[in-house]
């Protein structure tokens, strides 16, 4: 016990000593900002000097004096709830919106507390193309390194701020929000290109496009394709062959080939025009105008949904959008995009799922599910080359995956995951299971996203089990 003791005794001490710093001379409990100014005086000077520096030191600092031995900590147990007390604004356990992510965990991370040479007491510059002089390049590396048969836009010499506010949050579907702009797209690009000018004109052959959003077809910072185009873009407008979905703009408006645009639409996609009409499960959002959902000429994605994968869903699933708020989130759902999952144009099954039962999940849960690869788009395929992934999704996106074996192997190997039926009757099921009898499919409160938020541990497994559970 003495030993057991010790050890935590030094552990508690060791962790003390990481907030409460010892001062490397004796102080007086009683000590004033003058004290530490006549040593610290280059804290209260530069270009931008942090405002509640000149409030004292001890406005953010605190003193202790125990047996001769001084230590310096914060007034509270974080940087980031120091920060918070003047700047509630931007606590984002308070804001709805999408938020910088460095300022939901440390404020240091771009700020220095006290003085700096840079405007807002940031680190570095947010000008400049380099990851010396640029703070945003030492996390972000867009526009680097863009292929040698690509573009780059000129823009990202003048300085990440010229088009972003990095602090400024709000709903993410809306882009001003969702990456920080200064103003949404055209209005933000127009700024600098002029839609009336001629060389403009011309490339988007004479069709009208200064109302559109520049971001569906050009990517704003770098592109593997010259003039920024986006990564996947719909073969006609790729190959300039305007003509086939468009007549000469009339008026200034856009004039289709067809009457309308789901005419227009089905001469090529005949087959998925079958299956919104015919299949078993239809897509109540799928019978409108194809455009409602897709992008005509380009996207960051396959299949072009607009504004995004996830996005275009959510705008109509209100119900599961609500779901970003829980702690831990399926990435398939929230960043690849519900069609990882669902067909979006019908299906044979409820709820359009890819796959019955488990095998939506064990797709790409199951280290024996066999997956395909796009040459040269660096992408992977999952249900028989249906949904294409980015050619890391394994590796870099640590799915978890398991061995599964006559119904068995989660969460530990003989543990069944699907049905058990009667061993008197095998006809008849003892024990109905699945995937969701355990887990959420789309978000939960905790890790492993367990069905009521639970935690992973044994209580929840007494949920099915005898309460004697934990003796056997």
């Amino acid at each position: 016990m003495r030993v057991v003791f010790g050890g935590l005794l030094g552990m508690l001490l060791l962790a003390a000593s990481a907030v409460a710093q010892q001062h490397p001379v004796p102080l007086e409990s009683n000590v004033t900002a003058a004290k530490c100014i006549e040593c610290h005086e280059n804290k209260a000077k530069g270009k931008a000097v942090h405002t509640v520096t000149g409030k004292g030191c001890l406005s953010c600092h605190e003193v202790r004096v125990a047996k001769d031995v001084t230590r310096v900590k914060l007034i509270t147990a974080t940087p980031l709830k120091l920060c918070l007390t003047c700047h509630t604004k931007l606590d984002a356990a308070q804001v709805k919106g999408h938020m910088h992510s460095p300022a939901i965990r440390d404020c240091l991370k771009c700020h220095d507390p006290h003085t700096s040479d840079n405007k807002y007491e940031l680190l570095k510059s947010t000008s400049g193309s380099g990851t010396t002089d640029n703070l945003c390049l030492t996390c972000h590396n867009t526009g680097l390194n863009p292929p040698k048969e690509g573009s780059r836009h000129a823009a990202l010499d003048l300085g990440c701020d010229t088009c972003h506010v990095t602090h400024k949050t709000g709903d993410k579907s809306n882009e001003e929000f969702g990456y920080h702009l200064t103003k949404s797209s055209p209005g933000l690009c127009l700024d600098c290109h002029d839609a009336s000018d001629a060389g403009l004109i011309k490339s988007h052959e004479g069709q009208p496009f200064g109302k559109a959003d520049c971001v569906t077809c050009h990517d704003p910072h770098q592109s593997a394709r010259p003039k920024l185009m986006q990564a996947f873009v719909h073969p006609p407008f790729g190959e300039k062959l305007c003509d086939v979905c468009h007549e000469p703009a009339k008026n200034g408006k856009v004039v289709l080939t067809q009457a309308s645009v789901k005419e227009l639409c089905v001469g090529c996609h005949s087959d998925q025009a079958d299956k919104i009409d015919k299949s078993k499960f239809q897509h109540l959002g799928a019978q409108g105008d194809c455009t409602d959902c897709h992008n005509p000429h380009a996207g960051k994605s396959p299949g072009f949904p607009k504004p995004d994968s996830v996005t275009v869903c959510l705008n109509c699933h209100v119900d599961q959008a609500d779901l970003q708020t829980k702690k831990v989130l399926h990435q398939p759902v929230f960043e690849q995009g519900c069609t990882t999952c669902h067909d979006p144009h019908g299906g044979e099954r409820p709820k359009l799922l890819r796959a019955e039962g488990n095998g939506v999940c064990t797709e790409c849960h199951s280290t024996t599910a066999a997956h395909g690869k796009v040459e040269n788009a660096h992408l992977m395929t999952v249900f028989n080359g249906k949904v294409r992934l980015p050619e890391d999704y394994f590796t870099e996106k640590h799915v978890v995956r398991f061995d599964f074996a006559n119904g068995t192997g989660h969460p530990v190997g003989r543990h069944p995951v699907s049905d058990v039926h009667d061993p008197a009757d095998p006809t008849k099921i003892k024990w109905p299971l699945n995937c969701l009898s355990c887990h959420q499919p789309h978000a939960g409160g905790a890790r492993a996203m367990l069905v009521k938020d639970q935690v992973a541990g044994l209580q929840f497994c007494r949920n099915c089990h005898d309460q004697n559970f934990g003796a056997e």
